[in-house]
């Protein structure tokens, strides 16, 4: 409302016809409360998302030590996990080894609950809208995760009366 002219002071009898006329031309759109049954998961998928953040700037900070040593391409992705054996030995300097060892730790921890939140968050998706699941997943670009983004990002697309609302 601070962001409306005039509306340095805010209570209900300036606020509401703000909103109603906000509201009335379609500027407002309606709020939506996520279903309960869904929440846990999204919660778990929101968890996973953090994760792999995180997971990404270490495998990118990796780059800086091998950019300042000169050391060739390893050829491969790094985040696969029998490609990361033996990185930090090719750092010639033990502080730069040691860097990117702790950078590489908790990477290789994380793997297997990356893995295990994924199934989690699949079987449920499934037990939830197994039907749209499999739908979203037959366009052609959308994977298993995408589609999971989409789907609990979504969760429900009668609430939008056409496609131009989903977008917007």
């Amino acid at each position: 409302m601070k962001a409306i002219h005039g509306g340095k002071a805010t209570h209900d009898t300036i606020d509401s016809p703000k909103i109603a006329a906000l509201r009335r031309g379609g500027l407002l759109p309606q709020a939506s409360v996520y279903p309960a049954e869904r929440r846990a998961t999204r919660d778990l998928w929101r968890r996973r998302t953090h994760l792999m953040r995180q997971r990404s700037a270490l495998l990118a900070h990796f780059q800086h030590p091998k950019s300042q040593d000169n050391l060739p391409e390893i050829g491969k992705k790094i985040a696969d996990k029998a490609i990361r054996d033996g990185v930090a030995e090719r750092v010639a300097d033990p502080a730069g080894q040691k860097s990117v060892a702790v950078d590489l730790a908790p990477i290789t921890s994380d793997d297997p609950q990356l893995g295990d939140r994924e199934r989690s968050i699949v079987q449920a998706a499934t037990h939830h809208d197994a039907n749209t699941l499999d739908l979203v997943q037959t366009v052609p670009g959308i994977g298993k995760i995408l589609s999971l983004v989409l789907l609990y990002a979504i969760h429900a697309m009668a609430r939008f009366p056409r496609g131009q609302d989903v977008v917007a």
